[in-house]
């Protein structure tokens, strides 16, 4: 694991030189210019991530540029950016958006309190310029994160953390109330291991490695038990090829790829910490997926270096199972969360933020060797599956009720497969009361945002139900779809597919570009080897696309047209 760890850190330290801007008349003269974006950036992704990768390699005995002295120039430029970059409350900028940002300088704190603890255990004073300036840079963050607040979920952690380390660097007790009235809003996690964002390709393992700092530092040892948790669940999170499942996500890693690779510090930290032999696996098993060092506040190989007494490797490897069936929050009490939830003074809107009223929904993980499924609630794909290479990236439906996408909210395990249900109402609204519009003020031509919308009552009110059996058999899946008998309802069950894959059939027709229906007969989609036969097709109606849904580009999407009342059974054939 060392070996590719260090392997990649050295090709990237080597690779990011040729982007460091040496204009002195630049303004962003030190900062490494982002090859996406065309500019230096100071935040965690930016040029703080390139100072942490030459750092470890400067530092690093192994290293073709230990202590070379043309590198500890470019950091003491990189450094200098960072400190012209910094704002004079302390804070520094995302770029993409978040000005003046707290819990983005928090990123940026976390990352270079372990550069600067590093360099400060070195004698020789070859270093001295950088540590000063990373030492000054943090020191000028301290107001910035004693009164600093948060956008998300995670930034909670973040910026818990970073105080936990300003305090190691700079005593002060102001720092470690601050860190404590973060940590007394709770920690956000379900008995199974489930974070708010459920976020298993991006904020999970921020999540994770920010409160392992907070835990060391602040010496409260029970900090590390959502992060055990997590990192326990995640061996059913991935599938063989190790793609994490991010069909569910609630922020951007929604349906993205990932892989493993953020999770590698982490894993390989806890695994020593609890002797653990399922982390050790999992450690090994991340570090494969390395292509990049972290960001500045996760870089492998500054974890390596920082803590050397972590990073034994004799721990025994357990690996994660290949045949499993797993029901996540089977038990969570959501319904009854959010129903307290509508009590509340925000009623859902959460500044800058949203209320990821998603936490806690039943998702089945089911594995067989090279199969691996996924069933879900509360989002907009119901089922996914891999066979081997082959992609069902999701499976939706759609409906002209609401109208849009089915969310499926009521789950149960039933005759060895799993119910989706969902009741939606739609309803008419009646004229506000005079009583109530006498008491407004006069307003000439009165708009429509001025009227107490919230008095009107409901007419009319029409509900229409819709139902999913999703059943694993030995080489095929079946979903069963079934709604009530309200008629005329257009419906569309739509299938989304990787693009790398070919779809044939005698039933297939292309609609546009990368869209077909299935109007008869069966599909066979096929990548390499592996293929899917999903029959039968129908074609009840025209319609391409649904009002309010969407097709994003990049996919392959095939769309089963039905009328209600519908009662009609996929079969999925795995060859």
């Amino acid at each position: 694991m060392y070996q590719k760890i260090f392997e990649v850190n050295e090709a990237f330290t080597r690779r990011m030189m040729e982007l460091q801007d040496m204009d002195p008349a630049s303004k962003y003269y030190g900062g490494i210019i982002d090859p996406i974006m065309g500019v230096a950036r100071p935040s965690h992704v930016g040029t703080p991530r390139i100072i942490a990768a030459w750092t470890a390699s400067v530092l690093n005995a192994d290293s073709d540029y230990y202590q070379s002295h043309a590198l500890i120039e470019r950091l003491e430029k990189a450094s200098q950016y960072m400190l012209n970059q910094q704002h004079g409350d302390g804070t520094i900028s995302l770029g993409a958006t978040n000005y003046h940002s707290p819990p983005d300088t928090g990123f940026v704190v976390v990352g270079l309190s372990q550069i600067y603890l590093l360099l400060k255990k070195q004698s020789s004073g070859i270093y001295d310029q950088v540590r000063f300036d990373i030492k000054l840079f943090l020191e000028r963050a301290i107001p910035a994160l004693l009164t600093g607040g948060c956008h998300t979920p995670n930034h909670r952690w973040v910026i818990t953390a970073a105080l936990s380390f300003l305090n190691q660097i700079f005593p002060d007790e102001a720092l470690v109330r601050r860190a404590k009235e973060w940590l007394a809003e709770g920690l956000d996690y379900t008995e199974d291991g489930e974070w708010t964002e459920r976020s298993n390709g991006i904020y999970n393992a921020v999540n994770n490695i920010m409160l392992f700092h907070a835990s060391r530092n602040l010496k409260i040892p029970e900090l590390l038990e959502p992060v055990r948790r997590n990192l326990e669940l995640m061996q059913y999170l991935v599938h063989p090829s190790g793609e994490v499942v991010t069909d569910y996500s609630g922020r951007q890693d929604f349906g993205k790829p990932s892989n493993l690779s953020n999770y590698y510090l982490i894993y390989r930290l806890m695994a020593s910490v609890d002797q653990n032999p399922l982390f050790a696996y999992m450690a090994d098993f991340a570090a494969e997926f390395a292509a990049e060092p972290g960001s500045v506040d996760s870089n492998a190989m500054v974890g390596h270096l920082l803590y050397p007494d972590l990073m034994v490797n004799d721990i025994e490897r357990t690996p994660i199972p290949n045949h499993y069936v797993k029901i996540i929050n089977q038990k969570y009490p959501r319904l009854e969360y959010l129903g307290k939830a509508a009590a509340l003074g925000h009623q859902f809107k959460i500044l800058h933020s949203a209320p990821h009223t998603a936490f806690g929904s039943p998702v089945v993980r089911y594995r067989k060797d090279n199969q691996s499924g996924t069933v879900m609630t509360n989002v907009p794909s119901f089922f996914s599956l891999r066979h081997g290479k082959l992609r069902i990236l999701g499976t939706k439906i759609s409906t002209s009720f609401s109208p849009g996408i089915v969310f499926f909210d009521e789950f149960e395990v039933r005759e060895g497969g799993y119910r989706l249900r969902t009741v939606m109402e739609k309803g008419y609204n009646a004229p506000i009361t005079r009583d109530l519009l006498e008491k407004l003020e006069k307003v000439e031509g009165r708009p429509w945002y001025l009227l107490p919308h919230e008095h009107r009552e409901i007419t009319h009110l029409q509900k229409h139900a819709i139902a999913v059996e999703v059943t694993p058999y030995q080489d095929r899946w079946s979903i069963h779809v079934k709604s009530d008998q309200l008629e005329e309802v257009f419906t569309q069950i739509i299938f989304i597919l990787g693009e790398e894959g070919e779809l044939n059939g005698e039933g297939v027709k292309q609609i546009q570009e990368q869209q077909y229906f299935l109007t008869g007969g069966k599909a066979v989609y096929s990548v390499g080897k592996e293929k899917i036969e999903i029959s039968p097709g129908a074609h009840e109606h025209w319609l391409g696309t649904l009002r309010e849904d969407v097709h994003p580009p990049g996919c392959i999407y095939l769309s089963i047209n039905l009328m209600t009342p519908v009662d009609h059974t996929i079969e999925i054939k795995l060859t």
